[in-house]
This record gives C-alpha cells, sequence and structure tokens, in this order.
C-alpha cells in the first residue's frame, strides 16, 4: 500500500501478470480517518462453515469472520424485463429462471437461523417483481422475524401496473423498496440501461408516494457517465416524501460490464464524497466511516423538515467530534451515548428505518430535544456502497464485509467473494461467454494430504480466486 501525490494505491504482484496498481483512495486524511472508526464486528449466531483453509477458501459464514449479516440478498431469479449494459447479476430477458417458494423458504430460514431475527433482508434478482409468486414470497419474509423487508427493482411493474403499488403498501411498515436510479439524463441511462428509463422512474415514484412506501433510490456510479449527476440526485430525493435517501454504489468489475475500461470508469468511495457535498445537504465532515466495515461504506444521517436536513454530526455535543480525525471521538465520558452512536452507525440502519435509533442518540444528549412524532418519514440517509473486484479485493476488508448473499444450501457468502468468484466477467475469465452455474458459487478447494493451505492457489489455474492469492501474501502462506 502506498501513498502518492495524495493519493493511496494498492500495490499488488503476481508471478503470472506481474505488478498492478489500483486507486483505493484520492483522500488521504479520509483513508486515514476509516481505520479509527473500526469497531469490533458482531459475529452471527452461528456459523455455516468450519475453518479449514482460511479466508476466502471456507466461505459460508466460517467462524474466522468478523462481522453477521446486517444486510442479506436472497435471489428469487434470473429472468428480468431489462438487459442492462452494467449489471452485477448478469440478468437480463435471455434469463427466464425463477427459484422454487420454498427453497426461497429455506433460504430465509437460514438467514433467521444465522441471525435469530435479522435486521435487513432484500429480496433480488433478476428482477423480482417478475417472479410468479412475487407476493408470496413477501408475505413469507413478513412471517419470519424479519425487521426490515426491502426489493431491490428496476420499478417498470411499479410505474406501469395499476394496482401494482397498492398491493407492495400492504406491506408496510417494516418493508422499503430499493429503487434503481443512477441518473435523471437520457445519455447517462443508457449507457448504464440500454433504455431512456426516465419517464418510468417518476412514474414508479409517483405511485411510491401516492401510497406512503418507504423508498431508497439506488445509483450505479460510473466515472465519466453519471458521476456529475450525483449531488442533483440527492437534491431531488428530497422533493419527494416517500424517499428516505440515496445509497451510490460504485461500478465494479462482476457481472455484465459492456465497455469498461478501469483506467476511465472506474470511480472511489472518497470522489463520490465529495460529490455528495456539493449538493449542500451533507458537508463532508457530516460523511463518515460506518464503523462495521469504514473501508467500504460512508454514511451520512439527518432529521428531514421538508426538503431542509439538519445532519446528525450538528447535534452532537462539541468535544464528541473534532475537524479531523474521528479517533478523538470521546465517547469514554458517555458511555451510553457511545453504544446508541454504534447502534445507529450500522448499515442495516443505513438501508432501513432510522427513527427510533436516532431518537435513542438524540435523548443521550443534554441540550437535544427529541421532535415529538419523530418517525421514520423524518430522517433522511445517504450512503457509499463501494464493493470489492479483482482490483481492490483485501482480505480484511472481506472479513468485515456485512453484506452477504444466501445460498440454497444454507451458506451465507459475502457480496464481495461472491462477486469476484462467481460473477466475474468473462473477459478475464478466459473470454468467451460465461459458463450457466446457475446461481452456485465456485466451490472452495478440497483439502489435499499433500500440501495446504492453499492448494487451489497452486494447482487450479483456472480458478479465479487462485489468481487473486497467487501473489505475495499467498507466497507468505505457502511457504514452508
Amino acid at each position: 500500500m502506498i501513498a502518492e501525490d495524495g493519493c493511496v494505491f494498492y500495490l499488488k504482484r503476481c508471478p503470472e501478470h506481474g505488478v498492478a496498481k489500483t486507486l483505493i483512495a484520492d483522500d488521504i486524511p479520509y483513508w486515514k480517518s476509516q481505520r479509527e472508526w473500526l469497531k469490533p464486528g458482531d459475529r452471527p449466531l452461528r456459523p455455516q462453515t468450519r475453518t479449514d483453509h482460511g479466508c476466502p477458501w471456507d466461505c459460508g459464514l466460517c467462524p474466522d469472520h468478523e462481522q453477521h449479516s446486517c444486510l442479506a440478498i436472497i435471489e428469487i431469479n434470473e429472468a428480468c424485463n431489462l438487459s442492462c449494459p452494467v449489471c452485477f447479476a448478469d440478468s437480463g430477458a435471455r434469463r427466464q429462471g425463477h427459484r422454487p417458494l420454498a427453497e426461497i423458504e429455506a433460504m430465509l430460514d437460514a438467514v433467521v437461523a444465522s441471525e435469530g431475527e435479522p435486521d435487513l433482508v432484500q429480496i433480488s434478482g433478476g428482477e423480482p417483481t417478475l417472479h410468479p409468486r412475487f407476493f408470496e414470497i413477501l408475505a413469507a419474509g413478513k412471517a419470519r422475524p424479519i425487521r426490515h423487508l426491502m426489493i431491490n427493482t428496476n420499478g417498470i411493474r411499479i410505474a406501469r401496473e395499476a394496482g401494482f403499488a397498492e398491493r407492495l403498501a400492504a406491506f408496510m411498515p417494516g418493508f422499503e423498496v430499493y429503487l434503481q436510479f443512477d441518473s435523471l439524463r437520457r445519455e447517462a441511462l443508457m449507457n448504464l440501461r440500454g433504455a431512456d428509463l426516465s419517464r418510468v422512474r417518476i412514474e414508479a415514484l409517483e405511485a411510491l408516494e401516492r401510497n406512503a412506501i418507504s423508498t431508497t433510490l439506488v445509483v450505479t456510479v460510473k466515472k465519466g457517465v453519471n458521476d456529475q449527476d450525483i449531488a442533483d440526485i440527492v437534491r431531488f430525493a428530497l422533493k419527494w416524501r416517500c424517499v428516505r435517501g440515496v445509497t451510490f454504489q460504485p461500478i465494479q468489475d462482476a457481472g455484465r460490464n459492456e465497455g469498461w475500461n478501469p483506467a476511465r470508469h472506474r470511480i472511489v468511495l472518497t470522489e463520490i464524497r465529495r460529490e455528495i457535498a456539493k449538493a449542500g445537504v451533507f458537508a463532508l465532515d457530516d460523511l463518515i466511516p460506518l464503523p462495521c466495515n469504514p473501508d467500504q461504506i460512508c454514511i451520512g444521517y439527518g432529521l428531514r423538515n421538508g426538503e431542509t436536513v439538519a445532519p446528525i454530526t450538528a447535534l452532537l455535543p462539541r468535544d464528541l467530534l473534532i475537524d479531523a480525525a474521528p479517533n478523538t471521538v470521546a465517547f469514554e465520558g458517555y458511555p451510553e451515548l457511545r453504544d446508541r452512536v454504534f447502534d445507529l452507525l450500522s448499515l442495516s440502519t443505513a438501508q432501513a428505518d432510522t427513527s427510533g435509533k436516532l431518537a435513542d442518540v438524540l435523548c443521550c444528549l443534554p441540550d437535544a430535544v427529541v421532535p415529538e412524532g419523530l418517525s421514520y418519514e423524518h430522517t433522511f440517509r445517504v450512503v457509499i456502497m463501494q464493493f470489492l473486484d479483482r482490483f481492490n479485493f483485501d482480505l480484511g476488508t472481506v472479513k468485515r464485509s456485512c453484506v452477504h448473499f444466501v445460498q440454497p444450501d444454507g451458506q451465507i457468502i459475502p457480496f464481495d467473494t461472491f462477486a469476484t468468484a462467481r460473477l466475474a466477467p468473462a473477459r478475464w475469465r478466459g473470454g468467451g461467454e460465461r459458463e450457466p452455474a446457475g446461481f452456485a458459487p465456485l466451490p472452495p478447494p478440497r483439502p489435499s494430504a499433500r500440501r495446504s493451505p492453499f492448494p487451489a492457489a497452486r494447482g487450479r489455474k483456472d480458478s479465479i480466486l487462485a489468481r487473486l492469492y497467487a501473489g505475495e501474501v499467498a507466497r507468505r502462506l505457502l511457504a514452508p
């Protein structure tokens, strides 16, 4: 890891491909502060696999994983009514698969077994609203002790099908729509989605607004395509009472990624953070690292009154926060406040109903008054959620991942290893079309009687993870 010209880079060495240099931050003070926000992890109630070979080979979750599932994702289908040039899941109209309801219910049960009361479960796909038993799936989720249920959707059925939003409203409260919303401009939408969906997005928001359905706008950010829209989207979100916040996800090299050029299209968390501040809603100091995974997630919270937002950092006592270094936050003198703030600053809160936890924070402050009738509609958040790929893959960050994919066999796999291994682009897996692997991730290596602990790093030349770990770290671990 090196610093040059105010930026932080990874230098990775591979015996096959040589040295690779990857930008991971262009703001050194913020990058340093991320380390100081790190808090001890909250582990799941029970792991799904043993630790035999070490991370990431025992993924599923193994006992070495440091974070429970703040956000558990369940893919219910591959089918989609779009074929976006950028699609993490590589879904599209050519794929028509749907999981059986019984299998989905088993996956929901796996999350409950791991978490007890899962904070947040996201129903995803494909386009989940196309599943023939979609509303039965939502009912199955609501029947379980899941605190907040969310659907990840492009919004087409919400916009165009009469009565669809009304049926969704029946699952409120504790339900939210995670609405794809990449830009307000046609050119950017054509690049990312292959269609001008501007009117569809507005129609979907109008339906969600009429039915008072909590909504998060989710933006896939591609440098040079829609990064200039970030501030406008934050301001636009505040025009809708149903919108609780915006999540920005920098594009990663996984799934379908047409025309991808890492030198031109990769954008890092610190760049997006500055663009959000240009909206004038949150200042840079209000956008802080998420303690459970500070390298990858940045958040800003506020109390909302119409289109005006008061960031909660402005409500904290002055001696709790200083300008440059969050590591000197003096929580020691405020133990109850410390616990409440860390509870608020979790991904499950960042993507779900914040009102109760925000009220708990305010109650701990001697000079703050909890607004009467404070509810979810009075809060607003922005989240930057950066995922890993072959360029910025890092084991320490993977172990802290709290965004997980649930598998039909009960395994629960971090987003980053899942994406890197299962959804790596065909162009760097040997070219050609990716094999139809269904929903199963690439298997971990089998134990070897002759060589350990990473037999795949020596033997499986076609293994994506073997390539990732063929550098300095793997060589040290494999040394006699």
